[in-house]
């Protein structure tokens, strides 16, 4: 197929690029960033370079991965954050019916899912942690959860209205950047990711595989929101035990952590506040990704350290 991919110079984007290659794609992709992978300099937000990019590359599919993300909160207006989650997902979805685009999937992002009483978590006094899954209904803290939450409603609709399958892909994090909270985390940015595989992140290649398995699967799928994220090991019976004392869920499941850790001076978190579910992409979308926290505990034991951060 001849894919649109927007965000191509992205830490997704220049993943998942020559993985559609691979797989025999042609791939266009769309940043206002110049990079190897970003064939058009330009911005989603801008509805005649949006056209063109279609019409010109006689596009047949859609990855919408191109976005302000929460760190450009600090530098970026709400304006800003509308103009480019909003009204360049609108302009995608617009110029995919009228053009004749086959299938649309959008990253979206567990983030829009977290308001500000999860977001507390036990220093707000919460019992249990949230086990998260797509039937919540999300309470966005901030402008960025705001506007992607706002995107995947237009998603829907057009789904609705002219029948374009759509697929929106809620990932957990993936991104290379350290935690906005390491300062009080006070852990590496490598122990911290590798705590996150137990219940929020997923490497950036399972990224780049869901939305692989999500451009196959959309016709079939029709509409659907789907949470990405590396399987807990946990169920929803340990959500009150995890936002009290997670080290000692992890070792149940997991004996060989400490031992491990400690030869790394690495520390569980001491409480976790939520868990991603992402059964339903298994079940509906037939993906899971591959590397989680058990996989990764066996290449700290066989090298004493990870890949799988990013």
């Amino acid at each position: 197929m001849r894919v649109l991919l927007t965000g191509s110079s992205g830490w997704l984007g220049q993943t998942l690029a020559p993985r559609l290659r691979a797989l025999g794609h042609e791939v266009v992709g769309l940043d206002p960033v110049p990079s190897p992978e970003t064939s058009i300099v330009g911005s989603v937000a801008d509805r005649d370079v949006v056209r063109s990019a279609i019409a010109e590359g006689r596009i047949q599919a859609i990855i919408h991965g191109g976005a302000l993300h929460k760190p450009h909160i600090e530098r970026y207006t709400a304006s800003d954050f509308i103009a480019v989650n909003v009204t360049g997902t609108l302009n995608l979805l617009e110029e995919a019916v009228a053009q004749g685009v086959e299938r649309f999937v959008f990253t979206s992002t567990t983030s829009l899912m977290i308001s500000r009483r999860i977001r507390a978590g036990r220093a707000g006094g919460a019992r249990q942690a949230e086990w998260m899954t797509e039937d919540m209904q999300p309470q966005p803290r901030n402008i960025y959860g705001v506007s992607k939450l706002s995107a995947e409603h237009l998603c829907r609709l057009y789904h609705e209205q002219s029948r374009l399958p759509v697929v929106v892909l809620r990932t957990g994090r993936f991104f290379p950047e350290a935690d906005d909270m390491a300062h009080v985390i006070r852990q590496s940015d490598a122990n911290t990711k590798a705590n996150e595989l137990l219940f929020r992140r997923l490497t950036v290649a399972d990224a780049a595989e869901a939305h692989v398995v999500a451009l196959d699967k959309a016709p079939d799928i029709g509409f659907d929101i789907f949470i990405i994220s590396a399987p807990p090991p946990f169920s929803i019976d340990d959500c009150a035990a995890l936002i009290a004392d997670a080290p000692g869920v992890v070792a149940r499941y997991f004996p060989d952590y400490p031992q491990i850790y400690a030869r790394l001076g690495w520390t569980m978190f001491d409480s976790i506040d939520r868990i991603y579910d992402p059964s339903r992409a298994a079940r509906r979308l037939g993906f899971v990704c591959r590397t989680g926290f058990r996989e990764l505990l066996a290449e700290l034991q066989a090298t004493g350290r990870t890949s799988a951060g990013g």
